[in-house]
């Protein structure tokens, strides 16, 4: 070896191992969400936890109506693909029960404050089965249904003496389903391409379940005992098929192709001015604040969802951050998610427009006025109600979908679809062993 040699492999081992204590870690932790604003909040919040911890953060966003497939698949193929899924709050039942997800109630106990959590945003997306403490998640992006409205219809003086002429008291935003029924009767005007409201009335994935349960809760129904789990007596009760009959009615009130509606087509359906009020998730309405995607932007108001003649409820949305446990990053994963949760990362996460599950930052006046609908979105907290979280929630949620669509749709009669949706829920039931 010549002697220049002698000195340049020394040299180059050193170069080699300074270049490596200089890199980053090579650890990726990576998410699974839904493809919609709040995972877009979460990839620009996650820049924060890699500047402190050197871990990348990948959020991987999947197209709605593939979301629940395609995390199906990975667990039923034991992959270890995604390591956090942020889940609906009804596959709690399910993929705790099938083994999918982490358990972390000891964790949880040891290394969070649960007290500094909304008590209803850990009950909905964090606790399986109810009232047992034994906790799947956090709770990640707390949502409801809401709803937007004109100001520019509603606060014009001509249209309010018109409307009191018909109707006898003040147009405002409704605070009751007969309001909102009186309303949307009011600006239909299928000759002007007006109509009155948007709401969710389609088939898919959990629409017109989401839409229509929170009419049915408010006007005295529901779907069954939470304890024995019978339907019959409940689900077709005369309340609940009143609900169904009142919610058939406001079909007449929306744009021609409302049987396909659900959040897209409500929001498109606002933004180009078809309707005075539109129902939809509070988690997109930062869009509707937007000039560029919004021509009423500026005459945007929020509201919360009205109640009914025997009750006032809330469909909920949202979702909660789980550990698959076919992940091999579980530690970083709780390191992550006990991160997300502190006050602070909570505030920004807020004013990204997450809609937060910290109990502090949730009733802090910088969250009540950072937004228009913000205060709407904190209102509508005490009235929020969940679909069934047990297993077999997706057969029960098919069953309702298709038989209540076909009620607005004109295919069956609320009385008939009533009935037979008890009974296959309970046959649902039966199969499962819960009579047993």
């Amino acid at each position: 070896m010549k002697h220049w040699m002698k000195w340049l492999v020394p040299v180059i081992v050193i170069s080699m191992v300074f270049a490596g204590c200089g890199k980053k870690s090579a650890q990726t932790l990576t998410i699974a969400w839904a493809q919609w604003p709040p995972a877009d909040y979460l990839e620009t919040l996650s820049k924060d936890f890699t500047a402190e911890t050197g871990i990348e953060v990948n959020v991987v966003q999947i197209p709605w109506p593939n979301f629940q497939t395609k995390v199906d698949a990975t667990f039923i193929g034991k992959s270890d693909l995604y390591d956090i899924v942020i889940g609906d709050s009804q596959w709690l039942g399910r993929n705790s029960t099938a083994g999918h997800y982490v358990d972390l109630t000891d964790w949880i106990n040891q290394n969070i404050d649960v007290a500094s959590i909304s008590p209803l945003a850990m009950k909905a997306f964090a606790e399986y089965p109810k009232e047992s403490g034994k906790y799947w998640a956090l709770p990640a992006e707390v949502d409801a249904a809401g709803y937007a409205y004109r100001k520019d219809l509603f606060e014009n003086p001509v249209e309010k003496k018109a409307f009191k002429e018909q109707y006898g008291y003040e147009l405002d935003v409704p605070k009751t389903y007969k309001e909102l029924r009186d309303i949307a009767e009011f600006f239909t005007r299928p000759e002007q391409e007006l109509y009155g409201i948007a709401t969710w009335f389609s088939k898919a994935y959990d629409g017109i379940t989401m839409g229509f349960q929170q009419v049915m809760w408010s006007f005295g129904g529901s779907y069954g005992d939470p304890v024995t789990y019978r339907v019959k007596g409940y689900l077709d009760s005369p309340e609940s098929i009143e609900a169904l009959k009142y919610y058939k009615e406001l079909y007449q009130f929306a744009p021609k192709d409302a049987a396909n509606y659900y959040w897209s087509e409500c929001l498109d359906a606002f933004k180009t001015g078809k309707v005075a009020m539109s129902m939809d998730y509070f988690a997109f309405f930062p869009g509707l604040l937007d000039p560029t995607e919004n021509q009423y932007a500026d005459q945007t108001g929020f509201f919360v969802s009205p109640a009914g003649p025997k009750g006032h409820y809330v469909s909920i949305g949202g979702q909660g951050m789980s550990i698959s446990v076919y992940s091999k990053k579980a530690d970083i994963a709780k390191q992550y998610m006990k991160w997300f949760i502190q006050r602070a990362v909570q505030e920004k996460w807020a004013k990204m427009g997450g809609l937060t599950p910290h109990a502090e930052v949730l009733a802090s006046e910088a969250f009540l006025n950072s937004t228009r609908f913000n205060r709407a979105f904190s209102e509508t907290f005490p009235h929020l109600r969940d679909f069934w979280a047990v297993p077999e929630y997706a057969e029960l949620l098919e069953a309702s979908q298709t038989v209540w669509n076909a009620v607005i749709t004109g295919q069956m009669e609320p009385e008939k679809a009533m009935r037979d949706l008890a009974e296959t829920h309970e046959r649902i039931f039966e199969e499962a062993g819960y009579y047993q």
